[in-house]
């Protein structure tokens, strides 16, 4: 029913998307895909790093050996500083 994709679909695929968008809309479009990607991979890296930091491993330390935590930030791109914002934390106003 269905083959494979050979060599002519996928020339007349590039063929499609070059007349829709335009050669020069693509390298610009190619750069952000790949910069969401980059984005996408740090933060799942964080997220996990994150979730290993939570899991108790080790004995807990005594509330005088902890140091007071470093503000945490969120990096637009690994190494680009100029895009690093801080990261707010909602306090629960609820609880009194």
């Amino acid at each position: 029913m269905f083959r494979q994709i050979g060599p002519l679909e996928i020339s007349l695929i590039l063929l499609v998307v070059v007349l829709l968008f335009g050669a020069k809309k693509l390298p610009e479009m190619a750069r952000s895909l790949g910069k969401s990607a980059r984005i996408l991979k740090s933060e799942a890296k964080a997220m996990k790093a994150e979730g290993q930091e939570s899991a108790p491993a080790a004995p807990a330390e005594t509330p005088a050996e902890q140091a007071a935590p470093a503000p945490r930030t969120i990096k637009a791109a690994p190494g680009d500083v100029t895009g690093a914002r801080p990261v707010t934390e909602a306090s629960d106003s609820t609880q009194r």
